[in-house]
């Protein structure tokens, strides 16, 4: 039979790729075949010629591990995956371990750190029901699709995954299915070593609908049960499948399978089991001819009715079709500083003005949404338009809840998804839970955006379990990650400028719960270049102070004292490290010539400044719970002792 066959092809593509690679996770591949062959025959909509089409149904393999059943069911029904790049699975260049984002078609969102997926395919999810209120009329549908997920039993353990699962169901996300590849194995061992929980009460309890098949070898269970979450309303399904891990290996059902190659002689045995008589690497040209007609076909067919549909569509409503369009080319270009006018105090907070441009922006740019993990009253980031909810798709208000990791990832998806610009809102401390998925949205090179607040000891009573210290410094340590840390109001304008036209690198913004001055001679143009010079020496070059954020103020107190002494020094700030890092040789000598003493001053780690100086006046001990002046004082980071320090280095 030609179903059957197809699925054996998706499971010896893997296996193979795997023997050769000598490294993979066969287990998975082998127990949820027909899991994947069920979803890409007779579900998903996509057409493989062109893979970025909108409305497409979007596919999460959360289980990333298995990243061989992705690359043969997208190399059967014709994305641009060759034999060649399955025969080189995992090695330089060609399909990678894990599923990644940008580097191989048909991949949705990097995934393999366990339960992101699942919070990416709610962040996807999010977007289709609120674009779709946004844009769909009676007569067209334009914003009508899928996201689907394949998951197993370690994403459901992962914080992240309940987090995100948790909000999804709240939110009623009904087009989101999870299909939860459940064979009762985990790396150390049989699941009940560490797992006793009942999934059908707890997911049920969390807003989901919970569906069940008994026998992941049965497409036609499988089918119905999919097209049974296709009809559910108002809330996410997930389908437990029950599989086992390994099929048809002598190890099935064992934890054996799951992460190591099955070998070459296991494969041969595996052959003769179900009966398939090709060499590795070799599929018969019917079964190409079956995923063809009965998934690449059919998504062409759909895309085509779409775009007559949208045709249509664009002739009787022509000005949302133009918003459509402009929602999903990408093209975000702005200019605070001229088109959108911030009005700011002589001295405020930084988080204040971030969320005066928030406000600013939400009205001209209609795509920008997010929201806070339950701290939007503290961090000011918060979405227009009310509260984005199963009773207002329409809103642009997310409320995260407390739930911080999910948020990142969240975000990540809404990004992923396109047509929108995402941004979520926390406390900078906090972004230690969010740290996989700030990085993850770093190796995908996508332009997420992260509003930290409460940037410092300035925090305050609360302590040092809220005061961050080393936080900066170790974001500033992934690689393609714009951290930006503005020292005042025409800063974090210029640091929402950056992070709004970014289009292939998140930003994280930095910002103080204390007020700053308004009043120094900082510039919107130059943030762009990481540094520049605030105040130039007088005369004579003596020392340059570098700093950045509230500590701008420090550098400014100690250049007018260190003056008074006969020490004319350069006071520069360089609110991005990263963007610094960009320019020109020319730039960086124009700026931190070597000839001058520097000194670099910032009320968090030294760590990251060492590039640039070894004289650093940083803080590497925790904070202390006191109002905020008395814990600068306490650090040593007030007015009198930053001025001693300096000069006892630029004397």
């Amino acid at each position: 039979m030609i179903q059957s066959k197809a699925i054996q092809s998706i499971r010896f593509l893997g296996i193979d790729a795997i023997n050769k690679a000598n490294s993979g996770h066969p287990g998975v591949v082998l127990g949820a075949a027909p899991i994947i062959y069920t979803l890409f025959t007779r579900h998903m909509n996509i057409d493989v010629r062109k893979p970025n089409w909108e409305n497409r149904d979007r596919f999460v393999l959360s289980v990333g591990h298995g990243s061989m059943l992705l690359y043969a069911i997208n190399h059967l029904i014709g994305y641009k995956i060759s034999m060649n790049d399955i025969e080189n699975f995992r090695q330089l260049g060609n399909t990678p371990g894990h599923p990644e984002y940008g580097h191989t078609e048909g991949v949705e969102t990097t995934s393999g750190p366990l339960g992101q997926g699942i919070a990416n395919a709610v962040g996807m999810a999010i977007s289709e029901t609120h674009l779709g209120s946004k844009f769909n009329t009676d007569k067209h549908k334009i914003v009508d699709h899928y996201t689907y997920v394949l998951c197993g039993d370690g994403d459901l353990q992962e914080g992240v995954a309940m987090e995100a699962m948790s909000l999804a169901g709240h939110l009623g996300l009904e087009k989101l299915i999870v299909l939860f590849d459940s064979n009762d194995i985990q790396l150390d061992g049989d699941l009940n070593l560490a797992f006793s929980e009942n999934h059908e009460e707890k997911f049920k309890a969390i807003g989901w609908n919970y569906l069940r098949v008994e026998d992941g070898n049965d497409v036609e269970a499988i089918d119905k049960a999919i097209l049974q979450a296709k009809d559910q309303k108002d809330k996410p399904t997930i389908i437990e499948v029950k599989t086992i891990i390994g099929y048809g290996s002598s190890n099935e059902g064992t934890s054996k399978v799951h992460g190591a190659p099955l070998g070459f002689e296991e494969a041969e045995k595996l052959r003769r089991y179900f009966d398939w008589e090709y060499d590795p690497f070799v599929i018969p040209q019917d079964v190409y001819d079956h995923f063809e007609k009965l998934a690449t076909r059919r998504g062409i067919s759909k895309r085509k009715q779409w775009l007559k549909m949208f045709k249509t569509y664009s002739e009787e409503n022509i000005e949302k079709a133009k918003q459509y369009d402009s929602f999903f080319n990408q093209e975000f270009k702005l200019d605070l500083n001229k088109t959108v006018k911030i009005d700011f105090k002589e001295n405020d907070a930084t988080r204040n003005v971030s969320g005066q441009i928030i406000d600013k922006v939400s009205g001209q740019h209609l795509n920008l949404i997010g929201g806070s993990a339950d701290l939007t009253s503290s961090t000011k980031a918060k979405g227009s338009d009310g509260h984005f909810s199963k009773y207002n798709r329409a809103g642009r208000n997310i409320n995260f809840g407390v739930r911080e990791h999910a948020m990142g990832a969240i975000v990540n998806g809404i990004t992923l998804h396109g047509g929108l610009k995402a941004f979520g809102g926390g406390f900078f401390v906090f972004s230690d839970y969010m740290k996989p998925a700030l990085r993850l949205s770093a190796i995908m090179q996508i332009p997420s955006i992260f509003v930290f607040t409460h940037d410092s000891i300035a925090v305050g009573e609360d302590g040092p379990t809220h005061q961050p210290v080393e936080q900066l410094a170790g974001l500033r340590a992934i690689p393609n990650f714009n951290v930006i840390r503005p020292a005042d109001a025409r800063e974090t304008i210029a640091a929402w400028n950056i992070a709004l036209e970014s289009k292939n690198t998140p930003t994280s913004i930095v910002l103080t719960r204390q007020d700053v001055f308004n009043g120094y001679d900082t510039k919107v143009g130059e943030v762009s270049k990481g540094a520049y010079i605030v105040s130039k020496e007088k005369e004579e070059l003596d020392g340059i102070i570098i700093t950045c954020g509230s500590e701008l103020e420090l550098a400014m107190a100690a250049k007018d004292d260190l003056y008074q002494k006969g020490i004319d020094v350069r006071v520069v700030s360089m609110p991005s490290q990263f963007l610094f890092e960009k320019q020109t040789q020319k730039y960086k000598k124009e700026i931190l010539p070597k000839r001058a003493k520097i000194v670099a001053i910032e009320m968090a780690s030294s760590m990251s400044w060492y590039k640039y100086t070894q004289n650093v006046i940083g803080l590497d001990v925790f904070g202390a719970s006191a109002p905020a002046s008395s814990v600068i004082e306490h650090c040593k980071f007030d007015k009198k002792s930053i001025i001693e320090k300096i000069s006892k280095i630029l004397k």
